[in-house]
């Protein structure tokens, strides 16, 4: 019975929903990935300073993976002391409706949990008229 609820889905090994979790698959990538889509472009402590849970070496793994998935983009700047940006690339921006669904499930559903998992802070992208539209039409297909 469970296995032809699952067939119907039709999510065989190397399915499109297994890739687009793979990449997503990571205990901070999906934060990293929301931070950098409210705030463009961050430095690695910038980066560091939203997520205070994770340590250095996590968060820099992360991010080589993301950038190595194609997500996001490292800027390197030859000065001293060295500087480094880190922004999202288009195929990272085209995240933006999949993370506003998952904002808003989440605003919706944390209750469930019984108690606050993260500390939210607002962001302008959640206030953009778009951002309502863009979250209905990803829920509803």
């Amino acid at each position: 019975m469970g296995k032809a609820k699952h067939s119907r889905f039709n999510c065989s090994p190397g399915c499109s929903v297994e890739a687009a979790i793979g990449i997503l698959d990571g205990k901070w990538k999906s934060i990293i990935l929301w931070h950098l889509l409210t705030e463009d472009t961050l430095r690695f402590g910038e980066i560091r300073k939203r997520i205070p849970n994770v340590t250095q070496r996590m968060l820099t793994n992360q991010l080589r993976e993301l950038e190595e998935d194609g997500m996001l983009h490292r800027e390197v700047y030859p000065q001293v002391p060295p500087k480094v940006e880190y922004s999202l690339t288009p195929l990272g921006r085209s995240l933006r409706p999949i993370l506003l669904a998952l904002k808003a499930w989440g605003d919706e559903h944390l209750d469930l949990y019984g108690q606050v998992l993260v500390v939210q802070k607002e962001y302008n992208v959640a206030e953009t008229p778009d951002a309502s539209a863009e979250v209905v039409d990803v829920i509803k297909s």
